[in-house]
Parts: structure tokens; C-alpha cells; sequence
């Protein structure tokens, strides 16, 4: 494999936002992002210069990119901070300080080639590497029908927490689907 990981820069944020247009384009998308492409395509430019440069300045965001050799961007994933005292962002307020995966996206092309497993590899041990704060845990979600990420998860070490919520209904006769956690804790 020769693709890079490494952590985005605040100037990419175009390429930022195509890799994010890309993954919404995806067939796995209704069941593995919270967004629309219809959404995210409407959002000024503003918008990707803001959150890519937050992701890129460290802080409490961190985005890594797998970089081919070509300079495509083939895969990405991101870290948040959350800490007990921090507003909840997605799901139950953390009882401890942790990281949370979202984002996760691994282009068709490069599925299969390690990338999945390279950008959870550098995610998860910058989450680790933190002192301030010193984390817990890393945890994710995924759509209850997204069985192979969820299988995918297990295989990196990620377990079942028990904790689910509720995907927000879309429209009228759309059934009650579930985002599953799933924790890795600090060994």
C-alpha cells in the first residue's frame, strides 16, 4: 500500500469538501452519514474552509486523509473530543473523556487495499497520544443496517457498548431504524 495518512490542511478544504460530496454520492451513505448530498452540495464555501480548518488545527477536531501516490484523496476519517462537560454532539453525553470516529469513508477503488485499517490505525493513536485531555475510550456509530462496517469495526477491535439511539425519521412511513455504539477502550 502505498497511500499517505496524514492529517488535513486548512487551504484543502475544496478537496475536503469533494471527498465529503463523494461519500454522500456513495450507495452505503443513507445508512453511514448523517447528511445528504443535497444538503452538503447547497453549503456555501464558507462552510468547508471553516470546518476543514478547524479539523486541521487540532484542538478538539482532527481529520486524517489517505493520500495516494497520485495525491487523490482515497479515504478519510475524523476524531472528535468529547469530555463529560462538553454539549452532547451525537448521541449520549460521554461519562468520560473520548474520542468519537465519524466520517469514515474509504473509496470504492481502494476498498480492500488496507486503507480502512491505515486510517483507523493513525486516528486511533493520535486519540490515544492526547494528555490534555488523557482519553478513555474511542467510540462510533453505525446504522444497525450496515453490517459490513459494523463487521469491519469488531475485526479493528471495536465492540457492541449496549448503547443505541435512534436514526432521525426522514419522511412518513419510513420505519424506526438505530445507530449501535461501538467502544474500544484505552488497553
Amino acid at each position: 500500500m502505498d497511500y499517505v495518512m496524514r492529517s488535513v490542511r486548512a487551504e484543502e478544504w475544496p478537496l475536503a469538501r469533494q471527498l465529503r460530496l463523494d461519500a454522500l454520492q456513495d450507495p452505503a451513505a443513507p445508512v453511514a452519514f448523517l447528511d445528504s448530498y443535497e444538503a452538503a452540495v447547497a453549503r456555501p464555501d464558507a462552510f468547508w474552509q471553516d470546518r476543514t480548518a478547524a479539523a486541521a488545527e487540532g484542538g478538539d477536531v482532527r481529520q486524517f486523509v489517505a493520500e495516494s501516490p497520485e495525491g487523490e484523496w482515497v479515504g478519510t476519517v475524523t476524531v472528535l473530543i468529547e469530555r463529560p462537560e462538553d454539549d452532547v454532539r451525537f448521541g449520549e453525553p460521554a461519562a468520560v473523556n473520548q474520542g468519537h470516529l465519524v466520517g469514515v469513508f474509504v473509496r470504492p477503488e481502494a476498498r480492500g487495499a488496507g486503507v480502512a485499517d491505515a486510517l483507523f490505525r493513525v486516528a486511533v493513536d493520535w486519540a490515544w497520544s492526547l494528555s490534555a485531555p488523557r482519553l478513555e475510550r474511542v467510540r462510533l456509530y453505525v446504522h444497525e443496517d450496515n453490517p459490513r462496517a459494523a463487521a469491519f469495526y469488531r475485526r479493528f477491535g471495536f465492540v457492541p457498548s449496549g448503547q443505541r439511539m435512534p436514526v432521525p425519521v426522514q419522511g412518513p412511513g419510513e420505519r424506526r431504524a438505530w445507530e449501535l455504539e461501538y467502544v474500544i477502550e484505552r488497553g
